[in-house]
């Protein structure tokens, strides 16, 4: 029937109507033969999209991006994994490391933006707390930790943040609030398990240094000597024996107990020959001693100290302590009149530098002491060796004090030639009357 239609239509019709028609036959099997191709082209079509995004070296936050182009489907991301995690924390205390605080804190930041498993959340708000607190923001930190607190408060890691804690509130000049959380950290401790003994131990040694410190630092001795003195006691392989005995000592000097200080200093000696607080503590000891009247022993102790310098493992240090306690001691001396001793000490600390702003008032002042044992030629000796040094004193931009030093020494020099031509001269007058009346004797003669 169909066909007797398509017979009776008009000729120009039927060839539009073949044309048609051949188009459908061609079209539709292309489209419905297989509709499970179709399926899987889609489906391989998607996977190429998610092969081709995790192809990439990089995790998700390292991701290529361009403001050009939209973000990729979160569909087709890759899953950190907590290797992935764990190396956007080390990499975030890499940078700390490296001082790029600034790009530590952005990687931190984005990463606890991220859903982030507790273990590696945790790790993550811990460095963040330390970039902070190495910035200088204190009260960031200490909210990073607070939060820190918060979220795990059985955690084992506990004690040790409070610590931190502390510490950060000293670095505040909160130090009240530093002990309390020190303190708070022994009392924590106690609920750690027996396997973590080693860890509790350290723990808690810790935070009892640091209250000695807190104390030492604000200068409250009795309080921070009563502590070392506790620490001293003790027979931990992990305490600085050395370091806590040294502020001991330095503190038993703050608080004027010199008889103690000597004591002190004399085991320190015996027991750490080699230690690096060695030069300083001579000083201590030398200054206690001239304190309690026993000059002998402390000249004796600041000679040691200006002989000693070989092998020294801190030049500098040592240096600084030999000039500074062998000046106070050689000035005491010197004021007391005991100028033979003053005199070797002098002599020694002249030695120690050439440079013109140490040795011109050393100088100086040996010639002062010259002055004293009646040795004038000696004493214009030095003086005439300060002026020596003026240019390059002055060359060099001499203090004024230094400039002083020359002055007084030119005068010191001018005066003690004037008194040497004033003797001579008053001599010359002595003389004078006895040979004009040996010449002058009026002659009469005899009768």
């Amino acid at each position: 029937m169909n066909v007797r239609r398509f017979r009776i239509l008009p000729r120009w019709v039927r060839s539009q109507a073949l044309t048609l028609l051949s188009c459908l036959m061609i079209a539709l099997p292309a489209a419905a033969a297989d509709p499970l191709a179709e399926h899987n082209s889609a489906s391989s079509t998607g996977n190429s999209a998610q092969t081709s995004t995790a192809l990439s070296p990089a995790n998700e936050l390292d991701a290529l991006s361009n403001a050009n182009l939209i973000p990729p489907d979160s569909r087709f991301k890759r899953k950190l994994t907590a290797k992935d995690y764990q190396h956007q924390i080390d990499a975030a205390r890499l940078l700390r490391h490296s001082l790029d605080r600034a790009g530590a804190a952005r990687l931190l930041v984005k990463l606890l933006e991220s859903e982030l498993p507790a273990e590696f959340r945790r790790a993550a708000l811990f460095e963040m707390a330390l970039v902070a607190q190495e910035e200088k923001q204190y009260s960031r930190a200490q909210q990073i930790l607070a939060q820190y607190l918060q979220l795990y408060p059985q955690d084992p890691t506990v004690p040790e943040v409070l610590l931190r804690q502390g510490l950060i509130f000293r670095q505040m000049g909160a130090f009240n609030t530093a002990i309390a959380k020190f303190y708070a950290v022994m009392n924590s401790a106690l609920g750690l398990k027996p396997e973590q003994f080693d860890y509790y131990q350290r723990l808690v040694l810790l935070a009892q240094t640091e209250i000695a410190d807190t104390y030492y630092l604000q200068g409250k001795f009795t309080d921070a000597a009563d502590f070392f003195s506790r620490l001293l006691k003790q027979n931990s392989p992990s305490l600085n024996r050395p370091q806590v005995h040294f502020k001991l000592i330095r503190c038993l000097s703050g608080l004027g107990r010199h008889t103690e200080v000597v004591t002190q200093c004399d085991a320190f000696f015996e027991q750490n020959p080699d230690a690096g607080e060695l030069p300083e503590l001579r000083f201590l000891c030398a200054s206690s001693l001239k304190q309690l009247g026993r000059l002998s022993e402390a000249l004796r102790h600041v000679l040691k100290l200006l002989e000693s310098q070989e092998g020294a493992t801190n030049p500098e240090s040592w240096l600084y302590w030999q000039q500074r306690a062998g000046n106070d001691i050689a000035n005491q001396l010197y004021l007391e009149g005991d100028y033979l001793n003053a005199l070797e000490i002098y002599n020694h600390l002249a030695g120690l530098s050439t440079d013109a702003a140490w040795q011109l008032p050393v100088w100086y002042q040996t010639g002062l002491i010259y002055e004293r044992l009646l040795q004038p030629r000696k004493a214009v000796e030095k003086f005439d060796a300060v002026l020596a040094r003026e240019k390059e004193a002055v060359a060099a931009g001499a203090a004024p004090s230094l400039k002083t030093v020359i002055e007084m020494a030119r005068w010191r020099k001018d005066q003690i030639t004037w008194q040497g031509r004033t003797e001579v001269a008053v001599q010359a007058l002595r003389l004078s009357p006895v040979l004009s009346a040996a010449t002058n004797t009026p002659h009469h003669a005899k009768p």
